[in-house]
C-alpha cells in the first residue's frame, strides 16, 4: 500500500503538523485526512504544495507499506 510519509519528514526537519497546516491553504479536516492517510486520493497541486513547503521530491513524500 502506498502511504504519505509527511509525519516522518516533519520529524526529520524538526517541524510539527501544526506548522505545516499553517503553510497550506486548506481546511484542517482535509489536511489531517491527507497527513494521516485517511483519504483515497490527493490532488497533484497538493503534492506540489507539500514538496515546495517541505523542500522535497514527490518520491520523498510516499512510501510503500505492507
Amino acid at each position: 500500500m502506498l502511504k504519505l510519509n509527511v509525519v516522518e519528514l516533519l520529524k526529520k526537519q524538526g517541524k510539527t503538523k501544526y506548522w505545516l497546516f499553517n503553510q497550506l491553504d486548506m481546511s484542517y479536516t482535509n489536511f489531517n485526512n491527507i497527513v494521516e492517510n485517511k483519504t483515497k486520493s490527493i490532488k497533484y497541486e497538493n503534492i506540489e504544495k507539500f514538496c515546495k513547503i517541505l523542500n522535497c521530491e514527490p518520491n520523498d513524500l510516499f512510501k510503500f507499506t505492507k
